[in-house]
């Protein structure tokens, strides 16, 4: 299966809260990872991330576009117990400020 989270994301993803400052436009933040599922057509964009928890925080565009947490290891679990990859990572993805993609914001 997939490696969701790579060493290269790790390195360039700040810390849960790190970009939380107050007065700042949250689609400033850089996304450094995209993660989506084609049998629900929700995206998640990674733009904080906790390896000791494996906690992610960033956009999801799923039923509505908001800001939230998510588990890398229930995406992980999800795709064992499936015997699939029913949640991806887009092994393409170049990080660029949320405001510059065109599906959310």
């Amino acid at each position: 299966m997939q490696k969701l989270v790579t060493k290269a994301i790790e390195g360039k993803a700040p810390a849960l809260y790190e970009t939380d400052i107050e007065g700042r436009d949250p689609f400033e933040a850089v996304a450094v990872a995209h993660y989506f599922s084609v049998f629900n057509g929700w995206d998640w964009y990674m733009t904080e991330y906790d390896p000791a928890s494996r906690m992610a925080y960033g956009f999801v565009n799923g039923l509505e576009g908001e800001f939230g947490y998510f588990s890398i290891a229930e995406f992980e679990q999800a795709n064992k117990a499936a015997g699939f990859e029913l949640i991806e990572r887009d092994a393409y993805w170049r990080p660029r400020r949320l405001s510059d993609i065109d599906r959310i914001g």
